[in-house]
């Protein structure tokens, strides 16, 4: 049963040219009953248009096209395709900027240096942070590539890697290893190459997707900030569930807030956990 098509993506000049044909034809053929499905599509989604650099519709007679094979000859098929679903939304209209790209390939180069300094540790197990930061990435990359949320997915995965290139050379490989698999759909090049150094000989498109612990994906501490009389005056860091009197205990360590507090008395205290302390005085 090859039909309805789980997710159709055109662009909105579709829309009264392929798309209406499909539908069209489709449903002549489900009257006529030789489909079941009164759809040929479960689900429809506009990818936006990438404007050139000027913000403009690309077009010739503008002189504001890119070509794609140029940037794939200078940076990289992996770079050109990352930077593209960087860019923005999926939906969005994007201006495309070559000089971005810059930034996507070097995120590339640190995924690989970091897996290089993986694959040549041995026995390196990671701490609290590091599982922490994983965890949380696997969640939010598994999530937003299932909304097609591509750029907030690649950014998430800037902050783990971000993270384990602080590590230096004692990067844990399960920690390399999921984030080698995270970044494969967005650079399938790069992803194959890194899973080989981690000594793997399948294809990684044979290994199932990431998995992970919604327990180590929930915060054990909240920063909030103080606030005296409205204005922020300092940070906090709690832990979860922490009430308002142990919330005033830490506010009264911040020099800031304490100066403010100095010889007046505290009329009200405003506590919404997790949130913001403030504190009314005269």
């Amino acid at each position: 049963d090859w039909l309805p098509v789980d997710l159709y993506i055109g662009g909105a000049e579709h829309a009264v040219l392929h798309l209406l044909y499909a539908r069209f034809w489709h449903q002549v053929l489900y009257d006529l009953g030789h489909t079941s499905h009164p759809e040929p599509f479960k689900k429809l989604v506009h990818q936006g248009l990438i404007l050139g650099a000027d913000g403009e519709k690309m077009s010739k007679s503008r002189g504001n096209v890119v070509n794609p094979d140029e940037i794939v000859e200078s940076q990289g098929a992996d770079a050109l395709r990352m930077y593209e679903m960087f860019m923005g939304p999926l939906e969005a209209v994007k201006p495309w900027q070559t000089s971005q790209v810059s930034g996507v390939v070097r995120f590339r180069d640190k995924v690989y240096n970091v897996v290089t300094a993986a694959a040549a540790s041995d026995g390196v197990e990671m701490d609290k942070e590091t599982t922490k930061i994983l965890h949380k990435t696997m969640k939010k990359v598994s999530e937003d590539v299932e909304s097609m949320g591509f750029n907030t997915a690649i950014s998430q995965l800037m902050v783990l890697t971000n993270h384990l290139v602080g590590l230096g050379k004692a990067v844990p490989r399960e920690a390399a290893e999921n984030l080698t698999l995270m970044v494969s759909p967005f650079a399938p090049h790069l992803g194959e190459e890194c899973w080989e150094m981690l000594g793997h000989s399948a294809s990684l498109a044979e290994h199932p997707w990431v998995s992970f612990d919604e327990a180590l994906c929930v915060d054990d501490t909240v920063t909030m900030a103080v606030q005296v009389n409205g204005k922020v005056r300092g940070q906090i860091e709690l832990p979860v569930g922490c009430g308002k009197d142990e919330a005033m205990t830490e506010a009264k360590k911040q020099e800031k807030v304490e100066n403010q507090l100095q010889g007046k008395d505290i009329k009200k205290i405003i506590y919404v956990p997790g949130r913001i302390l403030n504190i009314v005085a005269k």
